[in-house]
């Protein structure tokens, strides 16, 4: 066994205490599954406890289904043939991501409600009167589904065009070669090779529809995200509240061990062929069918939403638009760039912990460090509310005791909370960013400057950081914007009247009022299109 110097032992040290203030949440909602028995949790898991199950798990199958039929397609099109508009759709088809889900939700449901202009240019071009026709139910399971798969389908998409891209497109172009239709090669040949990658997408998939709140709660559909914010808050239940965290907690660890096995069959080489492959060139019907297919979740995802709003905005807008609108956007940029500050630090001191003392005690504590962005925000809000409301009693009991000083509460409904819960929930995506920057720096460029007497500092100011600089921007910018649209985590954890720009469009439309939400759900898509611009951009380069 490789003996640590005192260095290495102190770096080991911080990737530790990294991984305990991370696992706090998790631990503690573990611990409530072996408690004792509650009343509450009992009547829930005689009532209430099947609908919950059974909604989350049918939401997650139709997401999946419809996100399954989107991605692929629109990736096996973009990727495998030629039609008008290719080059433009294989970027545009990312787009949906920038916008949240529950704002898409609010906007579809202006749109088609029986009050909304679609049914109430129906009633005036038909004649028709109130049950007279039969119209879809957006406020649905159904309607859910839809919702979530218009933003979340860019994760498979993404994986699985990259997919066909580099590892599919030789058997593919083989089979053809030999003779085999392209339908035929496609099912047999590319959707098997592209099986993990579709499986990753989807994996990632699930944990955002299991951690979604905004949409389900706006539509009325009682799931785990919903239960546990009704259960602390509506019913005072903070026990029972834990328990259907901790089920919830089994879903998640189910998803993250199907998201580590669909790595397993990535391990082939990932040569990009993109600009050799052989696309089979599309016309006429064919042509105009893939436009459509293509077009259609762009203007769904991204274009309607962005031009209804913007037309909300423009004509109506928050009536707040000013100094207090300003002071909205403040709280969000302010919570959100501590977010940033704290999480790549962290992110950092891992990454070199990982570089300098890659023991097994090191990657274990990393491993536990990555796994906050699998938690959805309701369970981590919970989870954090239990310890840190303790925490407070016996700050509180100290200081009076010692001191007599009655504090209050320090740490609970405080920013510091809500910027810890962030940190916990993004450092997977810091990490993730700057471990990839930093392991493109051959370790010989270590060696020769240490050869050369270059003290660590230097080492790190001169040599990593202009070459790790992209990585971690690019790290900063993805966990400003995921911490912007944060919604449940901040309606838990926020303090006494605390409004960001996120709380402030689920207030709105919650009211029914998603004219005057417009303003800050337009800012908020806007500011999401800059990570995914990005990412464009970074897979444009490899494929």
């Amino acid at each position: 066994m490789k003996k640590l110097s005192g260095t290495s032992y102190g770096w080991q040290l911080s990737s530790l205490l990294i991984s305990t203030l991370i696992a706090v949440p998790m631990v503690f909602i573990i611990i409530s599954l072996f408690s004792g028995s509650d009343p509450a949790w009992t009547h829930l898991k005689e009532t209430i406890l099947p609908s919950y199950i059974g909604n989350t798990v049918l939401l997650m199958a139709q997401v999946a289904l419809y996100s399954t039929i989107i991605g692929v397609s629109t990736a096996w099109l973009t990727a495998a043939t030629q039609f008008p508009g290719r080059k433009f759709f294989s970027w545009a088809l990312m787009l949906p991501l920038a916008a949240p889900a529950y704002i898409v939700a609010y906007v579809y449901t202006d749109l088609l409600d029986f009050s909304g202009p679609v049914q109430t240019a129906f009633r005036a071009i038909t004649g028709y009167e109130a049950g007279d026709y039969m119209f879809p139910q957006i406020r649905s399971l159904t309607g859910a589904a839809l919702m979530l798969s218009l933003v979340l389908y860019p994760y498979v998409y993404m994986l699985a065009r990259a997919s066909f891209v580099q590892r599919s497109a030789t058997l593919f172009d083989a089979a053809r070669t030999l003779g085999a239709r392209p339908l035929k090669a496609f099912f047999k040949i590319a959707l098997p090779a592209a099986r993990p990658a579709i499986a990753a997408g989807l994996a990632l998939v699930l944990m955002e529809t299991l951690a979604d709140f905004g949409v389900v709660e706006y539509f009325g559909i009682p799931t785990f995200s919903t239960g546990i914010f009704r259960t602390w808050f509506a019913m005072g239940e903070k026990m029972a509240a834990m328990k259907l965290a901790a089920v919830m907690f089994i879903i998640v660890a189910f998803l993250v061990v199907l998201e580590k096995w669909s790595r397993k069959g990535t391990t082939q080489s990932a040569h990009a062929r993109d600009a050799a492959m052989n696309r089979a060139p599309l016309k006429g019907m064919q042509a105009v069918g893939a436009v459509l297919i293509c077009a259609l979740p762009v203007l769904l995802g991204c274009v309607i939403p962005l031009a209804v709003l913007g037309n909300l905005a423009i004509t109506v807008g928050d009536p707040k638009l000013g100094y207090d609108f300003s002071e909205f956007t403040i709280n969000s940029i302010s919570v959100a760039g501590m977010a940033v500050g704290v999480a790549l630090i962290a992110a950092l001191m891992l990454t070199y912990a990982q570089r300098i003392a890659p023991t097994k005690t090191t990657t274990g504590a990393i491993q536990i460090s990555t796994l906050g962005y699998a938690l959805p925000g309701a369970m981590l809000a919970i989870g954090l509310l239990a310890p840190l409301s303790q925490l407070d009693r016996w700050l509180a009991e100290f200081f009076e005791t010692t001191f007599d000083w009655r504090s209050g509460l320090l740490l609970t409904g405080t920013v510091t909370t809500l910027v810890y819960a962030y940190v916990v929930r993004f450092l997977t995506v810091a990490y993730n960013t700057t471990s990839s920057g930093l392991e493109q720096i051959p370790p010989i460029y270590d060696q020769a400057a240490r050869s050369l007497g270059a003290k660590p500092f230097r080492l790190v100011k001169e040599i990593h950081f202009p070459l790790m600089q992209r990585s971690v921007v690019a790290a900063g910018i993805l966990i400003f914007v995921d911490t912007m649209r944060e919604l449940p985590a901040t309606l838990l954890l926020r303090p006494f009247n605390f409004e960001t720009l996120a709380t402030r469009v689920y207030r709105l439309a919650g009211d029914e009022r998603l004219a005057e939400a417009s303003t800050a759900a337009i800012a908020i898509v806007l500011i999401g299109l800059i990570p995914v611009l990005t990412l464009n951009k970074l897979t444009d380069r490899k494929h």
